[in-house]
């Protein structure tokens, strides 16, 4: 059975001869209903405290489900951010690996071509001296027979060597 506050004031108990003083009791009755009173108001404000406590505890437990949610997802995100722009660093690397061997093949072939242009001068060269050798040589033996020939040369030439100085 539950007992009010009022149930308390209304409470009348019977007089017998040598009982309690009546007006002791409905003192005593009335101190008590109203600290039940204050007990029951007490009581419904915890309640209603209970209540919005749990309501917050709630609220902050979906809050905090809610924050580790999104710090999962940050984390996954940031782990394919950080795969991403390993890939990517390794594309950039690879890229310039492949330019870098390009480059050092087109500068060996250079180097070849300008090793056969070398060897060509230099076939060019020697055939050229070769040329100027023989034109020389062709020249000297011309001089020298030449200079035989002057030499034997005619008396008809001493003639007129004798006639120019006259």
């Amino acid at each position: 059975m539950k007992i009010t506050p009022l149930d308390i004031q209304q409470q009348k108990f019977k007089i017998k001869l040598r009982g309690f003083d009546v007006q002791e009791v409905d003192g005593f009755l009335e101190e008590v209903a109203g600290a039940m009173t204050a007990v029951i108001h007490e009581n419904e404000e915890l309640r209603e405290r209970i209540r919005r406590l749990d309501l917050e505890n709630r609220s902050l437990k979906k809050q905090d489900e809610t924050f580790k949610r999104v710090m999962l997802s940050s984390h996954k995100v940031i782990e394919q951010m950080k795969d991403n722009t390993k890939k990517s660093g390794e594309l950039i690397i690879a890229d310039a690996e492949v330019k870098a061997e390009k480059i050092l093949s087109g500068a060996h072939n250079r180097l070849a071509q300008l090793h056969e242009d070398i060897q060509e001068l230099k076939r060019q060269r020697m055939q050229i001296v070769l040329q100027i050798r023989s034109i020389l040589e062709s020249h000297t033996k011309l001089l020298e027979i030449n200079n035989e020939e002057s030499i034997t040369s005619d008396p008809t030439d001493s003639k007129v060597q004798f006639l120019k100085t006259r």
